[in-house]
């Protein structure tokens, strides 16, 4: 706590007193019975707990699935039905037949990357994975399977790029309906 307290002091951020009041929004007229501690420790706390349950089956699905092709220790994570549900998550990219073509790709893969080549064998990451399938000219021999690895690539980013436009998005809705007065809503 010291270390917090002096950061906020060199960087002049306002820290409140514990046991003060909370006093909730910018208005400082209304008054509330939960102190500044309470606030932090449990209804924060408890917030932060219940986004964490709120953790849908999608996400963990889409979650253990890139987990499952995660290529380190010798694919050691590999778990085809993970990867199937996965592929599931994509319909458009993977029909019915697809998916047949995949279960019987991911047979041939996983004995080919733990027995066969070993330029798959000391690699990190499922973006090195991406690699040495292109550099080993594996791309179109095992073409579902590097479909599915540049989706799991590219889902990070998707992810945050919409977060981020949600929160601009916010941000930019708090400004109008701060400017918006009652009198331009009536000229509306």
């Amino acid at each position: 706590m010291d270390e917090v307290s002096s950061f906020c002091a060199k960087h002049d951020i306002l820290v409140p007193k514990m046991e003060e009041f909370y006093i909730p929004g910018k208005s400082k007229r209304r008054p509330s019975s939960v102190t500044y501690s309470h606030h932090l420790r449990v209804e924060l706390f408890y917030a932060v707990i219940d986004l964490q349950l709120r953790f849908d089956v999608v996400s963990s699905n889409l979650l253990l699935g890139m987990a499952s092709l995660n290529p380190a220790n010798s694919f050691a994570n590999f778990d085809k039905e993970r990867i199937m549900i996965l592929a599931k998550h994509y319909p458009d990219e993977f029909g019915e037949l697809k998916l047949r073509d995949l279960s019987r790709q991911l047979d041939t893969f996983i004995w080919h990357m733990q027995h066969g080549d070993p330029r798959f064998s000391d690699l990190k990451g499922i973006g090195d994975l991406a690699k040495a399938l292109v550099e080993a000219n594996l791309v179109e021999t095992y073409s579902l399977i590097y479909l599915l690895v540049k989706l799991t690539l590219i889902l990070p980013v998707v992810t945050t790029t919409v977060e981020r436009a949600f929160s601009s998005m916010k941000y930019v809705k708090d400004e109008l309906r701060s400017s918006i007065s009652d009198a331009f809503l009536n000229d509306c």
